[in-house]
């Protein structure tokens, strides 16, 4: 085209691509932006949009430079990326390419913390139904920390002055680094496993919170949920708080602190052992003074001193109930005779029978029926007339209606 130079889309594309490579400015820079689109695909890369108000960038993170990242990328999230910007020759569209990212204004670590804290919560993993009470004697005892820290030589120390009645045993595991949340994790898996003792104590000393991080692994935080042996956190010093704080069944400031909760103060127990042995020799000795004086009494008795006379005047008791006895169930007899009297002459007066003496009969059917009215009979029918003394069979011959017995 009249020696002007023609390039195909491939080769403008890899211009423009070596011109951000070539460039120092672009090989490694920060961006503050919003994320959004986040995607976490299947290979593990992840691929975002940063904007803000006047424009937006395309962004992705490979799996390797991904893994490093203490928090999950979340939209909405402020943040400020490094990386290098360049261009992906298939859309023709420059983007960046993220080597590492911090949340902005908080810290990658915190951020992680919380993030992880409200899952579990979400979970029920922080519930207090699932909280295991401390057993209040313990015989055995797992410390799951550092061998060579000063925290381990100061639970021991104080364990052993407290209540040396009960066996320690140090579980050694890596408390910082990249390993440790692993070593924990499994450590607290194999005692509860094997039952290797009825209390366990997990934790380490102060520092930093990148210090700490082992104990803000989602690793560590479920087997501290699924050991069946009460856990005590003892992490750091009294301001310092992790995720296995919240999970654990019981949350110590610091571990000496985990060490004093753990077991009973010796000697509070032997005050108390005499202070009981006291209260129970004092309240033996009351007890014997008020046996001596009820025995004492029982000894000054009349009864003891002439059985006789005590005798005697119960038999003479027993006479006077029986007299009143007697003279009640008289009375309540006569009452009743009384009372039968009375009943018997009203059912006298009632009686059919006295009705009969003067001169009256009572005439029934040959079924019993007794015969009130001369409608109920007719003639040829048997009656039966029963008088005060005796009856009679009759026959009807003739059936009057009248009263005064006229036709």
């Amino acid at each position: 085209m009249n020696g002007k130079t023609v390039y195909t889309v491939s080769e403008i594309t890899m211009r423009i691509k070596a011109l951000f490579e070539l460039d120092p400015a672009f090989s490694h820079v920060y961006v503050r932006g919003e994320i959004s689109n986040y995607k976490l695909h299947t290979s593990g890369h992840h691929y975002l949009t940063l904007k803000d108000e006047g424009a937006s960038i395309n962004c992705a993170m490979f799996r390797f430079d991904a893994s490093r990242l203490k928090f999950r990328p979340e939209n909405g999230m402020k943040v400020i990326a490094l990386g290098r910007v360049g261009v992906f020759p298939k859309s023709g569209q420059y983007q960046l390419y993220i080597e590492d990212m911090q949340p902005d204004g908080l810290g990658a670590l915190y951020v992680a913390f919380e993030q992880l804290k409200e899952k579990l919560r979400l979970e029920g993993l922080f519930n207090p139904e699932y909280k295991k009470a401390l057993p209040r004697f313990p015989s055995k005892i797992a410390l799951i920390t550092s061998p060579t820290g000063a925290a381990v030589r100061d639970m021991l120390r104080i364990l052993k002055r407290r209540f040396p009645a009960a066996d320690v045993v140090v579980c050694p595991v890596r408390v910082q680094g990249e390993e440790a949340p692993g070593e924990i994790s499994e450590m607290i898996r194999f005692v509860s496993r094997n039952r290797l003792c009825d209390l366990i104590i997990a934790g380490r000393g102060g520092g930093s919170i990148e210090d700490l991080w082992a104990f803000n692994d989602e690793r560590v935080a479920r087997a501290v949920f699924d050991c069946e042996i009460p856990v005590i956190s003892a992490v750091g010093h009294e301001p310092d708080v992790t995720v296995a704080d919240f999970i654990a069944d019981v949350r110590a400031a610091t571990p000496s602190n985990a060490a004093e909760l753990a077991v009973p103060d010796r000697e509070a127990l032997l005050r108390t052992l005499f202070d009981l042995r006291l209260r129970s020799e004092t309240s033996l000795i009351s007890r014997l003074r008020l046996c001596r004086a009820k025995l004492s009494d029982f000894q000054n008795r009349r009864v003891m001193k002439s059985p006789e006379g005590f005798i005697g005047e119960r038999r003479m008791m027993l006479d006077f109930l029986s007299e009143r006895l007697h003279s009640a169930a008289y009375r309540i007899l006569a009452a009743q005779k009384e009372r039968v009297a009375k009943d018997a002459a009203m059912l006298h007066a009632m009686s059919p029978l006295k009705v009969l003496s003067r001169g009256y009969a009572i005439a029934s059917l040959d079924g019993g029926k007794v015969v009130r009215d001369a409608k109920d009979v007719r003639r040829g029918d048997t009656l039966f007339l029963r008088f005060y003394k005796g009856g009679a069979r009759c026959v009807v011959e003739e059936r009057l209606e009248k009263e005064n017995g006229g036709k």
